[in-house]
């Protein structure tokens, strides 16, 4: 699979990663042999890339990728892991005192040394204009805990601030054909400053695979169900803020456009993966079949443009009115 490098890491990850918060929680329940089995599978598709959180599962997510690359020795996985989800989300709680206590608990979890990426896990907009926050973060790099630091952003003046950061070395954000906005400023300002963007909710939370209609039923613990309003965190995490009944409409448009041979889930990658400044996606996965699936999207013919300007049509359409203002 092609590599990448991430921003300011240098060090090269596949262009689709594997993320893995369907693997802690909030997607419904995943055993946690299964869980193990996305993650062989992934690897042996030739993904490098992992991204946790310590929120996954309170934990979940990070042991199991700890008990992985314990029994996969051969495996060279980049790991990007995630924190300041799991307090009550005040600037004040984002100090060293914590990050400390926060990345220790995520080497256990993880089994390691120097975690690979801790990115700050969209936290108050407030934090990215402290420098002690960035001075902290600083300090963890020296001491060895963390190799490197990011950011997970909500909204594209958040990333563009964070961008602004010498040492931040890449920027989480939501990316995919009902997502627009950081095409526009975003990605060019990455690009110019050498800091790797990864491209999350690639599948606005499935609803760009196809497969969902109007009878699906989304189980109680899934966030499909509990946070189409925000009510949990972020509305903009779930369906990527676009409400249930307009994103069918505009996906059922979307999958009209997948190439033959490629399902509407490879095509959303495929898109995402080809534009400039994108250095991974990580779309997630709740099987082998689906590890393998979002994989082989990377040895994708890049779309035509005919194709990109059609998803552009279909997101000033359908898409911008709900979203563009808000994120």
């Amino acid at each position: 699979m092609e590599q990448r490098v991430l921003g300011r890491t240098g060090r090269e990850v596949s262009v689709v990663g594997l993320g893995t918060w369907q693997l802690g929680a909030d997607w419904g329940r995943v055993r946690e042999e299964d869980a193990l089995a996305v993650l062989d599978a992934a690897v042996e598709s030739g993904v490098t890339f992992f991204d946790t959180a310590d929120v996954y599962g309170d934990g979940r997510s990070e042991q199991l990728i700890g008990r992985f690359l314990r029994e996969r020795g051969d495996a060279d996985v980049f790991v990007a892991t995630k924190m300041g989800r799991r307090v009550e989300q005040r600037p004040e709680h984002y100090n060293l005192a914590n990050f400390r206590a926060w990345t220790d608990r995520s080497r256990t979890n993880l089994g390691v040394e120097t975690l690979d990426l801790v990115q700050l896990h969209c936290p108050p907009t407030p934090v990215y204009s402290s420098d002690e926050v960035f001075d902290a973060l600083d300090t963890l790099v020296s001491e060895g805990r963390i190799a490197a630091y990011a950011v997970s952003v909500e909204t594209c003046a958040e990333a563009l601030e964070a961008i602004a950061r010498p040492g931040v070395a890449s920027v989480q954000i939501i990316l995919n054909p009902f997502r627009l906005k950081p095409l526009q400023e975003v990605l060019p300002a990455a690009a110019r400053a050498g800091v790797g963007i990864i491209a999350r909710v690639p599948l606005a939370s499935g609803l760009l695979s196809g497969r969902y209609t109007r009878e699906t039923v989304f189980s109680s613990d899934d966030h499909r169900t509990f946070n189409r309003r925000g009510e949990a965190f972020d509305q903009g995490e779930t369906f990527s803020g676009v409400d249930y009944e307009t994103g069918l409409e505009a996906a059922a448009e979307f999958a009209e456009l997948a190439p033959e041979g490629a399902t509407p889930a490879q095509t959303a990658l495929r898109w995402i993966v080809q534009q400039p400044g994108v250095t991974s996606v990580i779309p997630g996965a709740r099987s082998p079949e689906q590890a393998r699936a979002n994989a082989a999207a990377a040895a994708l013919e890049p779309l035509p443009e005919e194709t990109l300007r059609a998803v552009e049509e279909l997101y000033d359409r359908r898409i911008r009115a709900q979203v563009h203002h808000r994120w």
